[in-house]
């Protein structure tokens, strides 16, 4: 898809208005109601959906094609990252009034860390076709791994600060309590971070080695870096909203890191097939139609059965509290 600069901008503008309009809506730190994450988040798949038709529209079908895919891959990809997310709310006993504020910046981090890594990948594969190879591969592990911490049983997880982090608190300094929505206080003479920067950081930073495999995923689908950046917007934009509306809901999902995990591999799958074609192997190439269909399919399987396996657990520990108060 050949993009203009000006198109280029325009888009960045129009996400910009988009980031300020959710910000100055939810600028005053409240508890966020169900209803209004549900409000918020149609409204952000609905704005991702017309982004998408406009691209089938003004553009072409295999452009919009992409997009879709690309969005709901990422999209599956970002209810993983709030697993992680609920861990660092309750590592730094963010208060629920402020959740809403850090995730708002702390996806807006993730959003120009995300960039970043989109040009840069973008550049790598325009110069060097080889990197396929490597990215196929690295899904590949991606998903043996994802199924291997699926299938340990741990009771309970808790969030480690990187060593980036680390180094900031141990540099800034950091206040013993929260003091509202301010990320500097003074303390002493001197300017040391609050809870909420640092909680903040710790999302945005997260976010990233999040990027290391969701960045070669995408690329998997698709090589325009537009299309790429634009699918990461949407998909990241509505992770706030998302976060609220089935933050109670994560825990039933059992089975998403197995669906992750088959989606990773057939989008390694597909990249090494692209790569051995590009070096002129005659290898079958995997269609976008059939890469979303599978994407799609697996989600849809993927949520079912975790729906189906957190009913007979909860129904099989109803049963045995009842068989404890009788025994009792």
């Amino acid at each position: 898809m050949d993009v203009s600069l000006t198109l280029w901008v325009l888009t960045i503008v129009g996400l910009g208005i988009l980031i300020g309009a959710d910000f100055f809506i939810g600028r005053k730190p409240h508890d966020v109601s169900v209803k209004e994450a549900g409000i918020w988040t149609v409204v952000w798949i609905v704005l991702a959906a017309l982004f998408g038709l406009g691209l089938l529209f003004f553009g072409k079908g295999q452009a919009s094609q992409e997009f879709f895919a690309g969005f709901i891959t990422e999209k599956s990809l970002s209810v993983d990252n709030l697993f992680v997310f609920v861990l660092i709310m309750a590592k730094f006993s963010v208060p629920s009034h402020l959740q809403q504020r850090v995730l708002l910046v702390g996806v807006l981090i993730a959003l120009v860390l995300r960039a970043v890594f989109i040009a840069a990948g973008a550049a790598i594969i325009t110069s060097f076709s080889w990197v396929f190879y490597i990215f196929g591969a690295f899904l590949i592990y991606t998903a043996w791994k994802l199924i291997q911490e699926a299938r340990k049983d741990e009771e309970e997880e808790e969030f480690e600060e990187n060593r980036l982090l680390k180094s900031i608190e141990h540099k800034f300094g950091v206040a013993d309590r929260y003091h509202g929505t301010k990320l500097f206080i003074r303390e002493n003479g001197k300017r040391i971070l609050t809870p909420l920067m640092v909680v903040m950081l710790a999302i945005g930073t997260t976010d990233v080695l999040f990027a290391l495999d969701s960045i070669p995923a995408i690329f998997g689908l698709t090589q325009d870096p537009y299309i790429v950046f634009t699918a990461n917007a949407f998909a990241l934009m509505g992770l706030r909203q998302l976060y609220f509306l089935i933050g109670g809901l994560l825990k039933k999902l059992v089975h998403l890191s197995y669906g992750l995990s088959v989606i990773l591999g057939f989008i390694g799958v597909k990249l090494v097939l692209h790569a051995l074609h590009e070096s002129g192997v005659h290898v079958p190439q995997i269609s976008i139609p059939v890469s979303l269909g599978v994407i799609c399919g697996v989600l849809v399987i993927t949520t079912i059965t975790s729906l189906m396996a957190s009913k007979k657990q909860a129904a099989a520990e109803a049963a045995a509290e009842e068989s404890k108060s009788i025994d009792a």
